[in-house]
């Protein structure tokens, strides 16, 4: 059974064409934020860029329902996975994730 999702323009598509399109956006941060930006030091570094990143998300969560810029909250949104991915890769390792 496939299940149906509502993208930003408010049309049903199958939820793994929804998730494909996310995850899209998310490796691509991922990517973009590892060519500007070098390897997380620790987990302490790391823990306080997604903070940072969640701190921005939760400023467009506490918006007006009505005045909410959802593009802007769903790239905000992106960032948090991406650093929660960079997170994974770089610091949860015996080297790293031990300082």
């Amino acid at each position: 059974m496939t299940q149906n999702h509502s993208n930003a323009e408010g049309e049903k598509q199958p939820l793994s064409v929804e998730l494909t399109a996310v995850l899209q956006e998310v490796y691509s941060e991922v990517t973009s934020a590892k060519e500007k930006w070098p390897p997380f030091h620790s987990a302490h570094e790391a823990f306080a860029v997604l903070d940072e990143e969640r701190d921005e998300l939760w400023a467009h969560v506490k918006t007006n329902q009505k005045r909410r810029n959802l593009t802007e909250m769903r790239a905000e949104a992106v960032q948090v996975a991406a650093m929660a991915i960079r997170f994974a890769l770089e610091v949860c390792d015996e080297e790293r994730g031990r300082k």
